[in-house]
């Protein structure tokens, strides 16, 4: 089957993940550690929160985070210390409407691509794990790179890796799909389509727009 570019001239789509095809968070754990709804927020917003995990996803281990974490909280060691420790927990699982539209995708021959905002040391889990992660030609994981979304540098390194499966590849032929707004405002500032995702209708919507065969 032959390949047809959309008449925007889109010639992959790349996605996002958490939010998007997976549904984590650490509510998933944490309303069952933390009863009081005012506490539970206090901690996943000052303690836990997600300035601190996003500095695993840029590279720190998971061990370094969590002993800074402790030191800065000792009277919240056993909170702490379950974060990664019940990290599995957290991924509850696929987004099946994500998963839907990127397999829809995949059947109509579209090249595919990863920009994920995760830590090294957990996303073998979720590789290993979810079979649909397999139709992607390459994921860019921020905890690999040692740099994250919005850093234009995480974009810079994407286009790159993704140019060697696709030669020739320009910004402007992407299109990236991310939950998060500042996100996606960045991979517009340098040149590729973004679709800030609100719900797989929507986004949908917003890719045959594009031109994309949905």
């Amino acid at each position: 089957m032959s390949i047809t570019t959309p008449t925007s001239g889109i010639r992959a789509v790349v996605f996002d993940f958490g939010g998007v095809l997976f549904d984590w968070s650490p509510l998933h754990v944490y309303q069952h550690l933390i009863a009081n709804d005012t506490e539970r927020l206090h901690f996943l917003t000052k303690v836990c929160s997600s300035e601190w995990n996003i500095q695993q996803d840029a590279g720190r281990s998971l061990a370094e985070g969590t002993e800074l974490l402790v030191q800065q909280h000792p009277q919240h060691e056993s909170l702490i210390r379950a974060f990664y420790d019940r990290w599995k927990e957290m991924l509850r699982g696929p987004l099946d409407d994500g998963v839907a539209l990127l397999k829809e995708l995949h059947a109509k021959q579209v090249p595919l691509f990863g920009l994920t905002n995760w830590s090294a040391e957990t996303f073998p889990f979720a590789r290993d794990n979810y079979d649909f992660l397999g139709v992607f030609q390459d994921i860019v994981v921020s905890g690999e790179e040692k740099c994250i979304k919005p850093d234009a540098r995480i974009y810079q390194i994407a286009l790159a890796r993704y140019g060697r499966h696709l030669p020739g590849l320009t910004p402007g032929e992407l299109v990236f799909i991310d939950d998060v707004k500042k996100n996606i405002e960045a991979a517009q500032a340098l040149g590729w389509h973004g679709i800030h995702h609100v719900d797989a209708g929507q986004t949908r919507a917003q890719l045959k727009l594009l031109g994309l065969p949905l």
